[in-house]
């Protein structure tokens, strides 16, 4: 059995828009995330999964729930080298990398900003060493060292993003919709770059997305969001085959198909969280209906999933 580095219990980000008004952008999701996996979180925009990423990497304090990395607590208290500790394990990959790198600096000043906070350099020449070092990691070279972001492109800009991510040597990277601001060519040379960084360095990912054929490719397990819910956790494949949760199906059944013909035929499902109604003290929770696949449901509903699963 794969060891957790991250176990996320009953986590809540509630944000107060003025009375007596409460969004509930991720209300009570447990998950596990073992070393060296990929875990997908997908759903549509505003279901919570980018605040889920914010809220694990302290981006925004918890409402309620523990995100423990190694068996610690992140949340809560922290003394100022127990948070540049938790710094160094856990890093993030924007989702606009035209927004997230500081146009004033230059690309080498950017990645090296967590070298320098962390005194991981000794000397100045050591620093660029390093720095130029993870440009030939994320397929740049050191030429580009000095120059200014506005002089790349996207998908130059996410390297230099992931480039900086890994400058800390972090355990953890969660990617929060890393590819959805560039071109589809560009997309997956950098999914494809982010998993041979994984084989190479035994990286841990949270890739937050909505592009479900992308999740599909990198990942290893996926966990479907809907209104602040987790609805279903399976392996990717096992979800892509027998998806469970009706809004799950409503979400695959929406992929565009590169077959005309096919696509034509499609029947898409569309989904009415009306048609789930539950009767009062329902328990309605994360249930088990075969290994490793979880569905939000209430005890009714998983006797008629273990009665209809499909081995």
């Amino acid at each position: 059995m794969a060891e957790k580095l991250l176990e996320i219990k009953n986590l809540k980000q509630h944000f107060n828009v003025g009375r007596p008004n409460m969004v509930k952008a991720v209300d009570g999701i447990s998950f596990d995330i073992y070393k060296g996996e990929t875990l997908g979180l997908v759903g549509e925009s505003g279901c919570g999964k980018s605040t889920t990423g914010r809220t694990i990497i302290r981006l925004y304090d918890a409402t309620d729930g523990e995100v423990l990395l190694n068996g610690e607590n992140v949340h809560g208290r922290k003394s100022k080298k127990e948070l540049k500790k938790f710094n160094r394990q856990m890093q993030m990959i924007f989702q606009d990398p035209y927004a997230s790198l500081n146009p004033r600096m230059t690309v080498a000043d950017i990645i090296a900003e967590g070298i320098d906070i962390h005194g991981l350099a000794k000397s100045k020449k050591e620093r660029m060493e390093r720095v130029y070092e993870l440009l030939a990691t994320v397929g740049l070279n050191k030429e580009h060292a000095n120059r200014y972001p506005h002089e790349f492109s996207g998908g130059q800009r996410q390297r230099i993003g992931i480039a900086r991510a890994l400058a800390v040597e972090p355990e953890f990277i969660i990617a929060d919709e890393p590819i959805s601001a560039l071109d589809v060519s560009i997309q997956a040379q950098v999914v494809n770059l982010m998993k041979k960084l994984q084989r190479e360095k035994g990286l841990t990912y949270l890739f937050i997305a909505h592009d479900l054929s992308m999740v599909k490719y990198i990942s290893d397990r996926i966990g479907v969001m809907y209104y602040g819910k987790l609805v279903e956790l399976a392996p990717a494949e096992v979800l892509y085959k027998n998806p469970l949760h009706p809004y799950t199906q409503s979400l695959l059944s929406a992929i565009p198909r590169p077959d005309p013909e096919s696509e034509r035929s499609r029947r898409r499902k569309s989904y009415d969280p009306n048609v789930h109604q539950y009767a009062d003290g329902e328990v309605v929770e994360m249930r088990e209906v075969a290994p490793g696949h979880f569905v939000f449901c209430s005890e009714k509903e998983l006797k008629q999933y273990k009665a209809g699963y499909k081995h």
